[in-house]
């Protein structure tokens, strides 16, 4: 059986609005990709490249983001812009804000976050397409390097059941985000009925283990992981509403 190894991409500096982001991962990786290479990217600095940041003192937060923030020690501009980047509200609860955002994604605090973000008055939000920015940074990293890279783009979600933050795919570029046993067998000649991997996902995660919270790495190469070409989407890994039993 094949193994996988995961590279931590050193070298990027920190990115800010309008920067060249393919052309800065294309200069630090030019040199050592290969063939078959699959691109983890954090969505911070994608959504830094795209201007993604908001300055909280042009923030003037609603009477529910007042009063929640006052009942939990909370910043209400902060609130303010997680109530503006979500479709639907989950629960409002100790202080965390479980929303839907306008993507779909069912997280906290709609992805609005403050660290790894310059100074204490701004905040990032989510790509108002991770899935086009993955194509677009796949599109033109491909172009530079002549190497045909799927990009997988992540952020750290929570788990209801679980505790602890994993990272997960919310955009793909360039191969399937699932992986689709249903109607295999098993080793022992059992059919697998329910068995779609949500590989994407698995191998955001993975990246993350070298990439760190806090260690100035945003890009990761996995090598050796034989993943379909397709176009791909982070929409796939999205729970439809008629299955959703938690809705």
């Amino acid at each position: 059986m094949k193994g996988i190894e995961i590279l931590p991409l050193t070298g990027v500096p920190e990115i800010r609005p309008g920067d060249d982001l393919a052309g800065l991962i294309s200069r630090s990786t030019r040199h050592w990709l290969r063939a078959g290479d699959i691109l983890v990217v954090t969505h911070k600095i994608i959504s830094k490249a795209e201007g993604r940041i908001v300055d909280l003192d042009t923030v003037e937060p609603s009477a529910l983001a007042k009063r929640f923030a006052a009942e939990h020690g909370k910043d209400p501009r902060q609130i303010e812009v997680v109530l503006r980047e979500s479709r639907r509200i989950v629960r409002m609860d100790r202080g965390v804000i479980i929303s839907e955002t306008h993507h779909g994604f069912v997280c906290a605090n709609a992805g609005v976050d403050a660290s790894n973000v310059p100074g204490t008055e701004s905040v990032c939000l989510l790509p108002v397409d991770p899935d086009a920015s993955a194509r677009r940074l796949r599109e033109r990293i491909s172009e530079l390097t002549n190497f045909d890279l799927p990009v997988i783009v992540s952020d750290s979600f929570g788990r209801a059941w679980r505790f602890g933050i994993t990272d997960v795919a919310v955009g793909v570029a360039g191969m399937a985000s699932l992986a689709d046993y249903r109607g295999g067998k098993d080793p022992h000649g059992n059919s697998l009925e329910a068995s779609v991997l949500a590989v994407a996902d698995e191998l955001a995660a993975a990246a993350e283990l070298v990439m760190g919270k806090t260690d100035g790495v945003p890009v990761a190469i996995i090598r050796g992981y034989d993943y379909e070409r397709v176009a791909g989407s982070g929409k796939d890994l999205l729970m439809p509403p008629e299955r959703d039993m938690f809705r």
